[in-house]
């Protein structure tokens, strides 16, 4: 099913999404990753698109989406939240179910115990929790606010399936689309990922913005925990504890992949799709 590209304005900011599905439709938000874009929901949307109307925002400061002029302030959880509910009501939608990624589902996760509490009904924890290991966060802090530079695409997307290998097996194709949805040409004629390298503020002005224990256990909503088997971010007991302390969190080992899984086989789209087709 085609998708459709579209802008809005929220909290002052322009945001790119796609749309995929009916209106009409059980509304589905899927939300992407701290450097990434909502182009790598493409194969989980369009499997989905026949049950669901999609919404696929990209993060401020990502993709299409507007780059902050404030960025010490909202590159945070709090006010990813507050576009979040903005970006519901400007879509009239009362609950949503929603796919979160890394970042996409820390999101969720504040926006679900605060601004949405009560409007998500069923949410898809990638590779995600309430608790991100330290190391991930050093490993983050060291290379977002400096993100590389190449002559060429081809170089570029080289880098690209060595750093997100952990994903798990995509096809030539879905490389190639992964590199040119998320490439930034600079002045000087280089090439860059799409992504504002203030977007790393989020770790310098907002320290423990990924501790989220409190707001985790306030969730009022089924959980389905999808984790990288070799995931360095989200750790084995992390996820357990997750399953142990919330009544509603069922947790599910990707097996050959690490942070995080990509999302785009059958395996991993019949998880989501089995989940997310549930009677209540």
């Amino acid at each position: 099913m085609k998708s459709q590209s579209r802008y809005v304005t929220l909290l002052g900011r322009e945001v790119h999404y796609m749309e995929w599905g009916a209106p009409g439709a059980p509304p589905l938000i899927m939300w992407h990753g701290l450097a990434r874009t909502g182009r790598d929901f493409d194969d989980l949307a369009e499997a989905l698109s026949d049950r669901f109307h999609i919404l696929v925002p990209d993060t401020i400061g990502r993709g299409l989406s507007q780059w902050s002029p404030e960025p010490a302030r909202e590159y945070c959880n709090d006010f990813y939240a507050k576009l979040a509910e903005a970006f519901l009501d400007h879509r009239g939608l009362k609950q949503v179910d929603w796919v979160g990624t890394s970042m996409g589902g820390a999101i969720a996760i504040r926006a679900g115990a605060g601004p949405l509490k009560g409007r998500i009904r069923r949410l898809v924890l990638n590779d995600m929790g309430p608790k991100i290991a330290d190391a991930a966060v050093e490993r983050i802090r060291s290379y977002a606010g400096t993100p590389p530079r190449f002559d060429k695409v081809t170089e570029l997307e080289a880098y690209f399936r060595t750093v997100y290998k952990p994903y798990g097996w995509l096809s030539d194709r879905q490389w190639r689309r992964l590199t040119e949805t998320s490439t930034r040409r600079l002045p000087d004629g280089g090439v860059t990922p799409h992504y504002d390298p203030n977007m790393v503020m989020q770790f310098t002005e907002h320290a423990g913005d990924y501790e989220q224990w409190p707001q985790f256990l306030a969730l009022d909503c089924d959980i389905l925990c999808l984790r990288g088997e070799t995931s360095d971010l989200l750790l084995k007991e992390d996820a357990a504890a997750m399953a142990e302390k919330h009544p509603n969190c069922q947790v599910v080992t990707i097996r050959d992949c690490g942070h995080a899984p990509a999302l785009n086989v059958p395996e991993q789209i019949g998880l989501i799709a089995n989940f997310l087709s549930e009677e209540a």
